[in-house]
């Protein structure tokens, strides 16, 4: 039995889990808003179903439910519904579903090795810019749009904030902001009508098309953890009016495991299945290549914590549309053991919040970060280097939508959230960032230089660390949010991306060439010093001076430069096959010499553009890193 709406030769079947009705009812509106209601007659495992006649596509519609705490007065979103009719947002009338036609999409999976994830926002990304049809800014058609331009910046992957249908939140809408982000989805198959310039469906759909394209796949933020109907006084807009308890989890009361007000009881066989279905919706509807889950530690958390093997992971791992796909975990959230870095089951990605800090923390000038930055450039190994899983584990970020962008990680040391109206208590305090000298904007040389020149030394260490790297979009042409490191609610110039900041497009397009250059830069299996035979260590580790760090160097805060040279994986066939070598040399402190192995090296990036290369020797300045690479 399918859920939702199936067009059929006569109307259409439905079917709607509500296990606690005693009465549902199918309710057609028609253009004037009359609404003609069809009782489901059956009911088997909570499942209400029926035939109804004269439902075709574009038939507007909603459910009705009747029973102990449930309100026929309520007009509800089907959970199974794939199209809206306008935006959810609190205090205004529902919108009502529309019956799409079937539509499927090709399958088209890039390999993993090659994933360099660019994170955006539908309408963030496309609001201000000069290039795109003011009538497509903002939408699913002008992101489409950008496809050429991330191609030949170097991406393989867009990864888009959540699209699936959501609330403004009456809360924020009583500050005079709207839900910008998205991360209260009401309705888990229907794209956000708002984004659209038409018809969001077949928008979303042409969005995939543009970037499949041009080689890019696309992965979207999807949220499972909880729904926009909050807690115990939140609206009831779709399943909070079917089953109050079933589609929750619940301890007497809603249980908050994601801060949200209630938590999806992704357990439950019914909950768990409404879950896959949206997932396999979005796979075959649209040709959605992966998704990135936000709070995925909810969704595995079991009456005895925290679980790898949890059903959710064991029905995604075992479904044959779904186990392909790019699957990626935001690996935390407020629950009972919430942080689970490194946890998640092989073929799992999962955001790498280390990786965010330390290299944040290097680059600022923090002292003994060098060991924990080299770490980093390995992959992670520490978390992720177990059960089988691969250095591509690890998806590496330094920026992300949650937090500062590049430019103001280098031009603020506090937050500035009071356009929020939340009395600058919101967003993370702690965001291990510098301004050069002087908070926020300045027009003073010096310190312009430090800023743009810690801004390159982490894109460079982005794009040659082993693992799966992610771009915040902007942040190769400079964009700012004016020291707002939480803009949830910036539906505005602020939260949208800014095209005329202090450009850096060319040096990132510069670095993920290289990475994709150099095979030995984006390995499968972790560098842990194995023997490669004669061609020596898969990983060494070398002083200025050119000889081998010893452990006392990487305790000694004055150890500041270091050479990291790296072969082919050991005892990994496709590592084996890898020839030459590549050597990252990262500078933390002020101008430097290093001495080089023997060998002739090719200079491939230089973040500061000033190194100098001598056939021994490579002359590097303060904060830089520089990639060289040698054939055997």
């Amino acid at each position: 039995m399918r859920l939702g709406v199936t067009l059929t030769a006569t109307g259409a079947d439905v079917a709607v889990w509500a296990p606690t009705a005693d009465r549902v009812w199918f309710c057609r509106i028609a253009d004037d808003g009359s609404e003609r209601r069809t009782r489901l007659p059956y009911a088997e495992g909570g499942i209400w179903h029926g035939s109804v006649p004269d439902v075709a596509p574009g038939t507007r519609y909603g459910i009705r439910a009747a029973g102990p705490g449930l309100d026929p007065h309520t007009l509800l979103v089907d959970p199974y519904a794939t199209a809206l009719d306008g935006p959810l947002r609190a205090g205004s009338a529902t919108p009502h579903g529309i019956v799409l036609e079937p539509a499927s999409a090709p399958a088209w999976t890039r390999p993993t090795e090659e994933l360099i994830v660019y994170e955006a926002h539908v309408k963030g990304l496309t609001a201000l810019h000069p290039s795109i049809p003011e009538d497509l800014r903002g939408t699913y058609a002008g992101a489409a749009l950008m496809a050429p331009y991330l191609a030949e910046l170097g991406v393989t992957a867009l990864e888009l904030l959540p699209i699936q249908a959501f609330l403004d939140d009456e809360h924020v809408l009583a500050r005079g902001l709207t839900n910008y982000w998205g991360y209260q989805p009401i309705a888990w198959h229907a794209p956000e009508p708002r984004y659209a310039a038409r018809d969001a469906d077949a928008e979303v759909r042409e969005l995939v098309d543009a970037m499949h394209n041009h080689g890019i796949a696309v992965i979207v933020d999807v949220v499972y953890n909880h729904t926009g109907e909050g807690g115990q006084d939140g609206p009831v807009l779709s399943l909070k009016g079917l089953a109050p308890q079933a589609y929750r989890m619940h301890e007497g009361e809603y249980v908050n495991d994601a801060g949200t007000g209630n938590t999806v009881a992704a357990e439950e066989p019914m909950v768990l299945r409404l879950i896959l279905d949206s997932l396999r919706h979005w796979a075959t509807r649209y040709g959605v290549d992966g998704f990135r889950f936000d709070l995925a530690a909810t969704l595995g958390r079991t009456a005895h914590g925290f679980n790898p093997r949890a059903a959710f992971f064991q029905a995604i791992g075992q479904d044959p549309v779904l186990a392909n796909r790019i699957l990626i975990a935001e690996p935390w959230d407020i629950g009972p053991g919430g942080y689970q870095l490194g946890a998640f089951p092989h073929p799992w990605h999962e955001w790498n919040d280390r990786f965010r800090d330390d290299v944040r923390r290097a680059w600022r000038g923090d002292p003994l970060m060098l060991p924990a930055l080299a770490a980093r450039l390995l992959g992670s190994a520490g978390e992720f280097d177990h059960d089988g899983r691969t250095a591509h584990s690890s998806i590496n970020f330094i920026t992300a939508h949650d937090g500062f962008t590049l430019a103001d990680l280098v031009s603020y040391t506090e937050k500035h959230n009071l356009d929020n109206g939340e009395d600058g208590n919101d967003g993370h305090s702690e965001n291990f960032s510098s301004n050069g000298g002087v908070e926020g904007d300045t027009d003073d040389a010096e310190v312009l230089a430090v800023r743009r020149r810690r801004m390159r030394g982490m894109i460079a260490t982005l794009a040659v660390a082993q693992g799966v790297p992610m771009l915040l979009a902007g942040d190769e042409a400079g964009n700012s949010q004016r020291g707002n490191n939480n803009a949830y609610a910036q539906d505005n110039a602020i939260g949208w991306v800014e095209w005329d900041g202090d450009s850096h497009t060319e040096f990132v397009r510069e670095a993920l060439a290289v990475r994709a250059r150099l095979p030995i830069l984006r390995q499968r299996a972790f560098l842990h010093g194995g023997e490669r035979g004669t061609f020596g260590r898969d990983i060494t580790w070398l002083r200025a001076d050119g000889n081998l760090v010893e452990d006392d160097d990487w305790q000694d805060p004055e150890f500041r430069t270091i050479v990291a040279v790296l072969r082919g994986a050991a005892g990994d066939p496709d590592g084996e096959a890898v020839d030459g070598a590549v050597a990252i040399v990262v500078n933390l402190g002020a101008d430097a010499t290093v001495e080089l192995p023997p060998g002739s090296w090719q200079l491939e990036l230089d973040s500061s553009g000033a190194a100098r290369l001598e056939p021994t020797s490579l002359d590097i300045p303060i904060e830089t890193l520089v990639v060289l690479s040698r054939d055997d």
